[in-house]
């Protein structure tokens, strides 16, 4: 068989759902043959970053490597982005490029360009993935691929590339197909003496805390770890990428912890003598600038699969590498040795706060819709199967309000932090769930992908786009405000934003814009009637801000507006 058909059937040996990916001549070869076999959904997006954000999308609502195709070039360099998020959130996924026919690529020749749209996409993607290979020859495709299945779900996930030539896309293949699915091996059992190591520790503490962080998804350990959560009985706070860790509604869930955090979990962190850390690289926005501040009074226990992030900027933990699965099975099989713990008095300790400091208060002076009310009033839907929320200010009100129900998810881009994320993500959740799905934008992050309404229209995709517009760039007006003096270059000066709902009219969409507080409930209600898509434009006010914040420079629960900053930090 060609290469191609080769190819597509590899990707239904995997299970893999769909394709996401834009039309060019490199990949031509490839979207015919997928069209041919009919396995796998084709879907046609209007910009490669999008099918890239999308692929990663469907992976994170699956754990099945998502994959996208670019052609040569411009195709190819638009994926970019995608990749270095799937490699920063730990996603599996494989990117397939086009490449020039072999006989047009340069090789070694002084020049910068052979082939039309020739580029060395392999070279630009080594950085920002855990592996980028060229097939060279068509013996070498069946075992790139399989390898690049096994690699994207091995450890720590992440997104590996195969560029492959155009004309060895129609070269004759003889090579058996995998008979089932290409797993990791299994991993290797955690340090046998860590669990009653931490456990004793956590336990006969008088104020313990377990950080969940985004690796437990990525590592496919949440049920465990609900499991273990409720056999400790000890509470827990969470990253930005591990808000879905446990549901709202837990008696153990405390809140969202870091640098727009909830103030009572921040509060909550800085009060505990124990700290057992699972799936979160302590980076700077969870702990804030000041690390000595963090580890002062509390004894850390980090587990983490890649050795490089223990230890790394926060220093004097007890680390352990081991991947999330076996850690959390060995302190579930030791819990039973440690029961009878309680800590009433520190779980009253911690509701007093979340009293004393409602996420609907930090915003109580700013005319208009609160975005965090908002928020809880936007989770009263049980049938919703995730939200996803771009990047920006909504982004924080959204991991500090959301009340989210036990299976539902909340996808976000975490270290790539990128706008425009959040409408494509959306696309490939509910290409996954086919559910309905709740997108979080704000106006200026909408715009950079604003063309995939085509994509959720021609799909019907049920996403419920809802965006918080402030008619600026938020979050760097925010940073402006307290660095440069309130001069708004950029985030309101020179910046602008159309009118939603007749964008949305124009792709066909239903759609409203509200600005009273009154307006809200019929506004989501009228939203929920609709069984496609839909667009809610909010108005918030311009000068409503992202918090609390960490004040850059102090510790993790100095907060803003409260404490001021004393040095410039990245927003």
């Amino acid at each position: 068989m060609q290469a191609s058909d080769w190819i597509t059937r590899f990707l239904a040996t995997q299970r893999v759902e769909a394709v996401y990916e834009v039309a060019g001549g490199m990949i031509a070869t490839l979207i015919d043959a997928l069209y041919r076999d009919g396995r796998v959904r084709i879907v046609s997006s209007h910009h490669e970053q999008a099918a890239g954000f999308a692929a990663e999308g469907h992976a994170r609502m699956t754990g099945v490597p998502g994959v996208a195709m670019g052609t040569s070039g411009p195709g190819a360099i638009n994926l970019l982005t995608a990749v270095g998020s799937c490699y920063f959130d730990s996603t599996p996924a494989v990117f397939i490029t086009g490449q020039v026919n072999r006989a047009e690529r340069k090789r070694g020749r002084p020049i910068r360009q052979l082939g039309f749209q020739e580029t060395d996409v392999v070279a630009m993607t080594t950085p920002i993935a855990k592996a980028a290979w060229s097939v060279e020859e068509a013996h070498e495709l069946p075992g790139r691929l399989t390898d690049a299945f096994r690699l994207a779900q091995a450890g720590r996930p992440g997104p590996v590339l195969v560029d492959v030539p155009m004309d060895l896309q129609r070269a004759e293949l003889d090579a058996p197909l995998p008979t089932g699915l290409l797993t990791p091996a299994a991993a290797a059992p955690a340090d046998a003496a860590f669990p009653d190591r931490v456990l004793g520790a956590l336990l006969s503490a008088e104020r313990p805390l377990i950080l969940a962080g985004g690796g437990l998804r990525s590592a496919r350990a949440v049920a465990a770890f609900r499991a273990l959560v409720a056999d400790l009985a000890v509470p827990v706070v969470h990253s930005l990428m591990g808000v879905d860790a446990l549901p709202f509604s837990h008696p153990l869930r405390v809140g969202l912890i870091g640098t727009y955090g909830n103030r009572w979990a921040n509060i909550a962190l800085s009060r505990c003598d124990a700290l057992l850390v699972l799936g979160s690289r302590l980076d700077i926005r969870q702990t804030g600038a000041d690390t000595e501040a963090f580890t002062t009074g509390r004894s850390i226990y980090h587990v983490d699969c890649d050795p490089g992030e223990l230890n790394n900027r926060v220093s004097g933990c007890d680390g352990v590498v081991s991947e999330l699965g076996p850690a959390i099975a060995a302190l579930s099989s030791a819990s039973a040795e440690h029961a009878g713990s309680t800590h009433d008095a520190w779980l009253a300790e911690i509701d007093d706060l979340r009293h004393s400091w409602p996420d609907t208060g930090e915003l109580s002076d700013v005319a208009g819709i609160n975005p965090n009310l908002l928020l809880h009033q936007l989770s009263d839907r049980a049938d919703v199967a995730a939200y996803v929320a771009d990047v920006g200010q909504h982004q924080m009100w959204a991991a500090q309000s959301l009340e989210l129900r036990e299976q539902q998810r909340f996808l976000t881009s975490g270290g790539m932090g990128a706008m425009g994320s959040g409408l494509p993500l959306a696309m490939g959740a509910a290409n996954a769930d086919r559910g309905p799905v709740v997108l979080i934008a704000g106006d200026g992050g909408f715009q950079l992908n604003i063309q995939e309404l085509q994509t959720v229209v021609h799909h019907d995709l049920a996403i419920k786009s809802v965006i918080l517009n402030n008619n600026c760039q938020g979050m760097v007006r925010q940073f402006q405000d307290s660095y440069f003096d309130g001069r708004h270059q950029s985030s309101i000066w020179g910046y602008s934003a159309p009118s939603f709902a007749a964008v949305a009219a124009a792709y066909g969409i239903p759609a409203q814009r509200i600005e009273d507080p009154a307006d809200v409930p019929g506004a989501l209600n009228a939203m929920w009637a609709s069984d496609g898509p839909y667009l809610l434009d909010v108005a918030i006010d311009v000068r409503a801000n992202a918090y609390p914040k960490i004040a850059f420079g102090h510790s993790i629960d100095e907060m803003e507006p409260f404490v001021a900053p004393n040095a410039m930090e990245a927003t």
